[in-house]
């Protein structure tokens, strides 16, 4: 290969030719142009002209250097010249690529490919052979392994296939892999190191590689590398933490919370210094909001690393409810729950059962409203569970006061009221919050006051268990641990009868924090195994576990370091509901992985290589030979016209049609053409776009497994365009959804008379109830003139349901809602129903965006339920296709049995 500036040349040898080309000028030059034949004149008109002696005509100069220009393309192309062809790798021998493909290597995977491949290119042109050793782990648990030798170009594909993993690369046993390798290829090597910049674990596999051969090290250098670790749960606020490797000039990096479903509820800004390695910010955000959020991520950012899954622990609690006399426990005003549950309702997750049921389950708070707990197997558990993690909330009054139980932070006194031996001369106000409390902050009404008290026997730790005290100095909240939980204590009852708090917002402020401060429901399961339910794949999305995933301990979430047997993403109980968020634990990779440090540098002689922002490389001969091709064909025509075999006219039409732009040579786009999908649109460009995106993404997914070829889908308006192209018409039905004027009333009924089906969907069915209010009378409305025939919910055994795949129900983004068809069967029309209606807002499951990525969530089921949901796309499309031939197979048996007699 031969090497002229940003230029090379796979075939230089071919440049051999260029200096023969004066050797052609003078051969172009020496030979004159054919003769042209004129018309003469008489010789009369000659006589007097003057004879003179002339010399032959020779070639212009300027068609010289044309033709000249021609030749010098075609050598250059044949050449095979190649523009920007990088740096390469030094030394000779077979190229051994070392790729880290772990966590860190996802935000510039694609400038890593392009490095890689690259290197390839240069190494088939050099005829080298090339060798791929990948340091993560493979998703099956292998671990890494040499692949090759072999010719560059066979190990192309095999590098296409490498995708990063959600873990970290483990170079010890990658250098196992190279030093197996390398005894049995002992030929001379090359390394190229596409390393992520990241100190994994100590390692001697570098310095292996120097030793083996010329190694160039190749990183980006320019980019900034950051963990996002899960956050603090404060009572009103998320604080969120970051790492980076350090950076020479500040930056910031930007945090999104994000719902199940893909919306963003809120963003935070963490900046971050020059040469910091670490930065928070506050995440403030409603309860009410804080409690929908499951996803945080850095903004534009891809992987694993950039993203922290919440479970219940940073969101809504279970809490559980008991009162002290069942019957008159939410009697307005006066009873034991009236104003606790109205102060929980809001931001956490009420429960109302026996004590035995409520411990069956995971639960993170028990409030216990003057109910003492009785010695026996009741106490022995209640004290099991706060033990364990949980938070015990207890309220006074009268029947706790006489019949005080162990499960108490402090012993108690006595009780004191107004009136009584212990009594005040009047009611008392709560003093500023200790510094230590969890209600530090917190502004106190004037008017809050207290008449009645139980008080706490005085001891030498009482007050560092005091959270909050009333004016006098005598504790109103105190609080204890107990193993790994708690025990509050409010000296008050929980209603009014005692004093006014449960009256004020202070109230639901206190109980707030103390419900914020409890571990949820974590450690709740034990040691019980949690199995993985979705994962993080390399570049930071949920999907299927891997085929090596294994269920974890749920105790041991929080420490256990993502690997292979455990992937990043969402585990829970085998049998639990995939819905039931408060259910699941979340192992977050940047919950138990070292702290991010650079790793070392290399070793001397090493080569380096910033694979950042280096365009890949072009090759330059096809333009050059279209270029001489072109060149060679403006000569043919200039040629001919200086011969007088060509008209200008005819010359002109000749330019034109070469300039044509191979654009004109599109499809064409009527739908008469192809088969395609159709959508009514709505107006809103937004949901217009997620509907196309939704067809696309069907379309796709049908024409992948399936004969069908279908188009890219159409927007129509009916009444304006022709319906008869489509087989099928989704129809978002939104809330402002006009009603059809008589022009599309008529096309939408002839539609659906020749044979067409109309999908109505209302988004608001399921799951998603409530997602897309106004919908349903919105759907009365615009169906309100159309000839829809009497419906029913569709039967198990539909056609729909079977047309491709067989289907027990048929989801979208949201399941569980009715789906109905056509009641009755139309042999006019082949049996199939002209209207199918449902809210499972199917064109969000179906979409796919630019990247190729699912933008909405489907809910509850995930993944399971987006194939279930391109299923029913299929099913539904093939049954407008097709119509009803599947159900002929429903009567096999009959059929059978008439054709025998």
């Amino acid at each position: 290969m031969l090497n002229l500036g940003p230029i090379a040349f796979a075939a230089p040898w071919l440049l051999l030719a260029l200096p023969a080309l004066p050797v052609l000028w003078w051969l172009l030059r020496v030979t004159p142009p054919a003769p042209r034949r004129i018309a003469f004149p008489a010789l009369r008109l000659l006589r007097d002209l003057p004879v003179a002696e002339e010399t032959p005509s020779r070639t212009p100069w300027w068609l010289l250097l044309l033709r000249i220009a021609a030749a010098a393309l075609l050598i250059l192309g044949l050449a095979r010249p190649v523009l920007g062809p990088g740096a390469g790798t030094a030394g000779e021998g077979t190229l051994l690529l070392v790729i880290d493909d772990g966590w860190a290597s996802a935000e510039d995977w694609p400038a890593r490919m392009a490095a890689a491949g690259g290197a390839l290119d240069r190494a088939g042109r050099e005829g080298r052979r090339a060798a791929l050793l990948a340091t993560a782990p493979a998703e099956t648990a292998e671990p890494p392994r040499v692949i090759g030798p072999m010719p560059a170009e066979d190990l192309r594909s095999r590098l296409a296939a490498l995708r990063p993993k959600p873990w970290a690369p483990d170079h010890a046993a990658a250098l196992v892999a190279f030093r197996a390798w390398r005894s049995a290829n002992p030929g001379p090597i090359a390394s190229l190191d596409l390393s992520d910049g990241v100190e994994h674990a100590p390692s001697a596999l570098a310095e292996a590689l120097a030793g083996a051969g010329a190694l160039t090290l190749a990183r980006a250098e320019a980019r900034p590398l950051r963990l996002l670790l899960p956050p603090a749960a404060e009572a009103d606020r998320l604080r969120l933490r970051l790492q980076q490797l350090p950076l020479p000039v500040a930056s910031e990096a930007v945090v999104l919370a994000r719902t199940g479903d893909g919306r963003a509820l809120g963003r935070a800004t963490i900046p971050l210094a020059a040469g910091a390695m670490e930065g928070e910010a506050a995440l403030e955000l409603p309860v009410e909001i804080r409690n929908q959020v499951v996803r945080l991520e850095i903004e534009n950012t891809a992987g694993p690393g950039a993203v922290t899954l919440l479970d219940e622990r940073f969101r809504r609690r279970p809490v559980g409810l008991l009162p002290g006399v069942e019957e008159s426990a939410d009697a307005p005003l006066i009873g034991d729950l009236f104003y606790l549950d109205r102060a929980l309702a809001p931001f956490a997750e009420l429960r109302r059962s026996p004590l035995d049921r409520l411990l069956a389950r995971p639960i993170a708070v028990l409030a216990l409203a003057d109910r003492p707990v009785a010695e026996g197997p009741e106490r022995e558990a209640l004290t099991r569970w706060v033990e364990a993690g949980g938070t015990l909330i207890r309220f006074a009054g009268p029947r706790l006061a006489d019949h005080p139980d162990s499960l108490l932070p402090v012993p108690l006194r006595a009780e004191r009221q107004l009136g009584g031996s212990l009594s005040w001369e009047q009611p008392q106000h709560l003093a500023p919050f200790p510094e230590g409390s969890p209600f530090a902050g917190l502004a106190i009404p004037a008017e809050v006051t207290v008449e009645r008290q139980v008080l706490a026997e005085p001891s030498p730790r009482l007050t560092e268990r005091s959270w909050a005290r009333l004016s006098d100095g005598t504790p109103l909240v105190t609080a204890e641990s107990r193993g790994s939980g708690r025990i509050v204590l409010f000296h008050v009852t929980a209603n009014a009868e005692w004093s006014n708090l449960p009256l004020s917002g202070l109230f639901v402020q206190m109980l707030r924090r103390i419900v914020a401060l409890s571990a949820g429901v974590q450690g709740a399961e034990g040691e019980a195994p949690l199995a993985p339910i979705e994962t993080l794949d390399g570049f930071g999305r949920l999907g299927p576990a891997p085929p090596a995933a294994a269920a974890i301990p749920a105790l041991q979430v929080e420490t256990t370091a993502p690997s292979p047997r455990n992937p990043p993403g969402w585990y829970g109980t085998p049998g639990q509901d995939p819905s039931a968020i408060a259910y699941r634990r979340a192992l977050n990779l940047g919950g138990a992985i070292p702290a991010l440090r650079a790793a070392p540098p290399p070793p001397p002689g090493t080569g380096l290589m910033d694979i950042g922002g280096v365009p890949a490389e072009r090759d330059l001969g096809p333009w050059l030979l279209a270029a001489a091709l072109l060149l060679l064909a403006a000569d043919l025509l200039i040629g001919l016209r200086l011969r007088g075999l060509l008209r200008p006219g005819f010359a002109l039409f000749a330019v034109l049609a070469l300039a044509q732009p191979a654009a004109a040579q599109g499809p064409d786009p009527s739908p008469a053409l192809a088969t395609r999908l159709a959508y009514v649109a709505t107006g809103d460009s937004g949901l217009d776009d997620v509907q196309r995106m939704g067809l696309v993404g069907l379309s796709d997914f049908i024409n992948r497994r399936s004969a069908t070829a279908l188009a890219d889908p159409a927007a129509v308006t009916p009444g304006s365009d022709d319906l008869s192209f489509y087989p099928l018409l989704y129809w978002v039905v939104t809330a402002e959804a006009p009603q059809p004027d008589a022009a599309a009333v008529g096309a939408l009924n002839e539609f659906m008379r020749n044979g067409g089906i109309i999908l109505f969907d209302t988004r608001d069915d399921g799951s998603g109830e409530g997602f897309a209010p106004g919908a349903r009378a919105a759907l009365r409305r615009v169906t309100r003139d159309l000839a829809i025939p009497p419906l029913a919910p569709i039967g198990e055994d539909h056609v729909l349901k079977r047309s491709f795949y067989l289907l027990p129900d048929l989801p979208g983004r949201f399941a569980g809602g009715q789906v109905w068809v056509a009641r009755d069967q139309d042999r006019a029309n082949d049996s199939v129903s002209p209207v199918i209606i449902g809210g499972h807002d199917w064109a969000s499951a179906w979409a796919i965006d630019a990247r190729g990525q699912n933008p909405f969530a489907t809910i509850p089921g995930g993944t399971r339920q987006r194939t279930l949901a391109y299923r029913f796309g299929m099913n539904l499309v093939m049954y407008a296709l097709t119509g009803n031939y599947k159900g002929d197979q429903v009567h096999v048996p009959a059929i059978l049995e008439r054709l025998g007699n």
